[in-house]
């Protein structure tokens, strides 16, 4: 394929996100260039005024949800409307700039891309600085030494999440790159089913990644091309929630991927002993609103801890089944 006719679709979630979505619509009008195909907003019930977006010659659909999908079932239907080679899971407080998608495509479509089906760029803020946000794919030692402090005692034994001695300056392979700027070649996509709509929210492009690597496809990090993210984006309004869905997603994912033994490990940690080391770091810091919300969230975790459980134990079911 010729690279000017090599393009990406881009998939963007929207809820409540206020002019950031504006901001990040301007940004691929004015740097998506020929690499872009179209753009696809798809919108979790959002209640603000944030689809006062106009596509101003740019090919723009909208797809309003009536309700909050979730970010990964809102993902899928947003990628179901896309044609083009690639697709770009984008967050509405992120930013193109010049030559991002160029540059992301040129390198896609390189002999040395041949077996990458993911790709991530260095993601700045507003004073250019890095974020260090690429990851391990979690294993069950990682989320214990989150749980309880132990990754920064004994990293050889609990290796930290992110990779916070990278200083995300240089191109390299890693596990994962963040959801925030997330291509992806849509017949992987496809091929993978898309993102598993059990995660509402968080994990969900980790499950995809870890997913795709197993198939025999890797991911890379493109230092060369650069995007704006913002972090935190709308979940900020949310904090208890934020807190409840990823705790969620993390059981869920223990469940669907570790030994019985670490995720029955993981699951107690989170319900049992995370809360109390949450809860004595707010005092520490005297923060009374992160006090507040680190109750409020565990307090719906464990009123839900049935509701919760059912998508994993009828997940754990169907896989009994497959082996008898």
């Amino acid at each position: 394929m010729a690279l000017m006719d090599c393009k990406t679709d881009i998939v963007i979630v929207n809820w409540n996100s206020g002019r950031y979505l504006a901001e990040c619509v301007d940004s691929i009008r004015t740097f998506g260039g020929d690499a872009l195909g179209k753009i696809v907003v798809v919108d979790n019930g959002s209640t603000d005024n944030s689809l006062a977006i106009d596509g101003g010659g740019i090919s723009l659909e909208v797809i309003r949800a009536g309700k909050n999908l979730g970010f990964a079932r809102a993902c899928n239907l947003g990628a179901s409307q896309c044609a083009s080679p690639y697709v770009l899971f984008l967050n509405p407080d992120a930013r193109l700039m010049d030559a991002t998608l160029d540059k992301t495509l040129a390198f896609m479509e390189s002999d040395a891309a041949a077996m990458i089906g993911i790709c991530g760029v260095r993601l700045v803020d507003e004073d250019g600085k890095a974020h260090r946000h690429c990851a391990r794919l979690p294993e069950a030692r990682i989320f214990v030494g989150r749980a309880v402090g132990l990754e920064g005692v004994f990293p050889s034994l609990f290796p930290a999440f992110y990779l916070r001695d990278f200083d995300h300056l240089t191109s390299r392979a890693v596990d994962q790159v963040i959801g925030a700027f997330f291509l992806v070649r849509r017949h992987l996509f496809g091929r993978l089913g898309g993102f598993d709509e059990r995660f509402f929210v968080y994990f969900e492009e980790v499950d995809f990644t870890l997913r795709a690597k197993k198939s025999g496809w890797s991911t890379w990090y493109l230092a060369e091309a650069v995007a704006f993210h913002k972090g935190g984006g709308t979940s900020e309004q949310v904090k208890a929630h934020r807190l409840f869905y990823s705790m969620r997603s993390r059981m869920l994912y223990a469940m669907k991927h570790f030994s019985p033994g670490g995720a029955a490990t993981v699951i107690a940690l989170a319900l049992f002993v995370e809360p109390i080391a949450r809860l004595v770091r707010a005092v520490l810091r005297g923060s009374g609103q992160e006090f507040a919300d680190t109750l409020r969230g565990y307090g719906m975790i464990w009123k839900n801890v049935p509701v919760l459980m059912r998508p994993i134990l009828n997940y754990h079911d169907v896989q009994m089944r497959r082996h008898d």
